[in-house]
């Protein structure tokens, strides 16, 4: 980290298309530095890095390197360029055997966040759920109370149209991701923990390992919130600023008396024991609740007024892929959301079953895509098990998101154990015949849940398509 260069020095990004590396590469360019990057193909989130400056190409070859041009911004000697990847690259990769071989500098994506995060008075959100959803309900709080922050998060925003975006203070909110152990490289003057619970055991062997990663960044951020509701977070860090949704915790902020409705959530809040006001969001389940509480206990550190606060996350819409209302198939209700844990599945699950009367229907259908073998394979028992709110379960093979099949795991086998708790569940081997069952399956009042970290989501503008053209050939 010591060795990076914000001043003015070029950075090339491998696999600038991924949400995490594109939200860096985006400040970086607002901030008039030159920026290029390389991904497998184009998208809407290298279009919009091309539209503030950065140059993009769409492959990974070692000719990357001798084609960057960086526009206005000149020329620069090949030890200048300061090269990113990301966890997801591996030596293999062309691009990346050429920058060893020409001997550029290599950081990882986590090291440039840490040199962001100490560039600026930073709000730093770690948890193993809730991290994107509350990192947005911050930095949306600091918009809008007119604290223009620097924002990087890993889902996409409405309010900056991106998941990035330059402000003009010294304020920074950033999600700070624990999947691959970076967290120890952060030091920031807030550090938000939202929860504790092993996810990733392709990189932690166990969950003391992963709690050991958290307690050290508890003790290098300046001002710790933490959720005392999550078990391993009351036990294992000390935090300066304690939330819940227990009124017998004794945690700084608690929410009391939350009532959930078809178009939301709406809870009282309280300061040390004094009654603040109330809060009413757009987002629905406790843990949104949850989530808002971790944004007003940083409101209030910056000596927001509750009122201010109450007000700018009422307006809150919420970010991409977090029970995001995707379109409509033949009367079903289609919503994407990210959730690929058992804990996130049963917070989802239980926004959708809020929210029935809403969208005017009867069913809750899950759809469901497993990411990653060993996270399928440790939890298997736990997802059979999560799925109990659904009124019909649906599930697609596993994504693998580059990971060999050690585990001898497939989506039939989830589908399996899933049926040993539910009553009705189907399993379907690909997205190509999940998509042509659905077109068959859904009814008009069935409220759709598209779950899962990978590609899931692709089929639901196919459907919507079929729709189209089933209209248009009838026309």
């Amino acid at each position: 980290m010591s060795g990076i260069d914000l001043q003015g020095k070029p950075f090339h990004f491998i696999g600038i298309g991924g949400i995490g590396m594109s939200a860096l590469a985006y400040i970086l360019a607002k901030r008039e530095l030159p920026v290029s990057g390389s991904d497998i193909r184009a998208s809407h989130i290298t279009n919009r890095l091309e539209a503030v400056g950065a140059t993009i190409f769409t492959s990974q070859n070692a000719e990357n390197f001798e084609r960057i041009s960086w526009g206005n911004h000149g020329h620069y000697h090949k030890q200048e360029v300061q090269v990113v990847c990301s966890t997801a690259i591996n030596q293999d990769n062309p691009e990346y055997k050429e920058a060893i071989a020409q001997g550029y500098p290599i950081y990882h994506r986590s090291d440039l966040l840490a040199a962001l995060i100490k560039d600026y008075k930073s709000v730093a959100v770690a948890g193993t759920h809730g991290k994107t959803t509350t990192s947005s309900l911050i930095a949306y709080l600091l918009l809008e109370s007119g604290l223009d922050p620097t924002v990087i998060i890993g889902g996409e925003v409405s309010a900056w149209e991106g998941n990035a975006r330059l402000g003009e203070s010294n304020y920074l909110v950033a999600e700070a991701d624990e999947s691959d152990g970076s967290l120890v490289q952060h030091h920031p003057e807030f550090g938000i923990i939202t929860n504790i619970e092993l996810d990733h055991p392709d990189h932690y062997e166990s969950l003391d390992q992963l709690v050991g990663i958290f307690r050290q960044f508890a003790h290098q951020s300046k001002n710790v919130i933490a959720c005392v509701d999550c078990p391993i977070t009351r036990k294992y860090i000390q935090a300066d600023i304690t939330y819940s949704l227990n009124p017998q915790s004794g945690a700084n902020y608690i929410a009391t008396n939350i009532v959930h409705s078809p178009y939301g959530s709406e809870a009282e809040v309280w300061e040390n024991g004094i009654w603040l006001g109330n809060i009413s969001l757009e987002l629905s389940g406790d843990h949104n609740i949850s989530n808002a509480l971790a944004a007003i206990a940083v409101g209030r550190k910056l000596g927001l007024n509750f009122a201010t606060i109450a007000d700018a996350l009422s307006t809150f819409e919420g970010a991409k892929r977090r029970f995001e209302y995707k379109g409509t198939y033949q009367g079903a209700t289609l919503i994407d959301d990210y959730a690929h844990h058992p804990s996130e599945i049963r917070c989802t699950l239980q926004a959708g079953r809020a929210r029935l009367k809403q969208y005017d229907a009867q069913r809750l259908i899950a759809i469901f895509q497993p990411h990653r073998y060993s996270r399928t394979s440790a939890f298997l028992e736990d997802f059979a098990q999560c799925f109990a709110q659904a009124d019909v379960v649906i599930v697609t093979d596993i994504y693998s998101a580059g990971e060999k099949n050690t585990e001898g795991i497939n989506g039939e086998i989830v589908a399996d154990y899933i049926s040993k708790y539910h009553q009705e569940v189907y399993f379907q081997p690909n997205l190509h015949s999940l998509r042509d069952f659905l077109a068959d399956f859904l009814e008009p009042e069935d409220l759709t849940l598209f779950l899962g970290a990978g590609n899931l989501n692709q089929i639901i503008p196919q459907l919507i398509a079929l729709e189209e053209k089933s209209y248009a050939q009838v026309a």
